[in-house]
């Protein structure tokens, strides 16, 4: 057993039923076991990021991306963090409720916002990334800054892989006449704008 493997005591609890005929095995599931880690993860799971500010985790991931790169459009965000158009407008909605973000002309368009930090925002933004750095730097404690490295490729990989088989499934759709809806839109346009077309 390598230090990166399952607890044992996990490993013996979760045994692969014998009910059905080849049983999928989440624990050598790659996209499950990211997806496991990503829950633990969430912002809102930790306590030290909880106990500094009031909001949900898709609330707390738009107002780290728009203090990280402002000034930002919404949709920029969607396609940055992976997150659909309405989730990312919902969050927005609440942040601006709560006097955390405000817009912003953009200079070359007449319609487009940018999205910023107000100063009430820049202290939340504050406090969640220094509760967030310093849970980075525990985890980190298990990688070499090689593997480090190494993790950070291959998750760019797979993600750029995910995004190419879920917008080819979606365009094949739209060749056989569906109608997709918004989120697959989005996906399609995300996919086109990483290729440039």
């Amino acid at each position: 057993m390598n230090k990166y493997d399952l607890p044992p005591a996990r490993k013996r609890y979760f045994k692969l039923t014998d009910r059905i005929r080849n049983p999928l095995d989440l624990m050598s599931h790659v996209p499950f076991r990211i997806a496991t880690a990503s829950n633990l993860l969430a912002l809102n799971r930790d306590l030290s990021v909880r106990q500094d500010c009031d909001l949900d985790v898709r609330e707390m991931r738009v107002l780290i991306n728009i203090g990280s790169y402002m000034p930002i459009k919404s949709a920029d965000i969607a396609y940055q963090s992976r997150m659909d158009s309405y989730t990312v407008s919902r969050a927005v909605k609440a942040l601006r409720q709560a006097k955390l973000v405000d817009f912003e002309p953009v200079p070359t368009s007449k319609r487009a916002k940018n999205l910023i930090l107000t100063e009430k925002g820049e202290q939340v933004y504050g406090l969640i990334t220094n509760a967030v750095e310093k849970r980075a730097n525990l985890l980190d404690e298990v990688l070499t800054e090689n593997e480090k490295v190494q993790l950070c490729d291959m998750l760019a990989r797979i993600e750029s892989k995910a995004e190419q088989v879920m917008a080819q499934y979606a365009l094949d759709r739209v060749q056989e006449g569906d109608e997709l809806p918004a989120d697959q839109k989005e996906l399609i346009r995300w996919y086109r704008k990483g290729l440039g077309t």
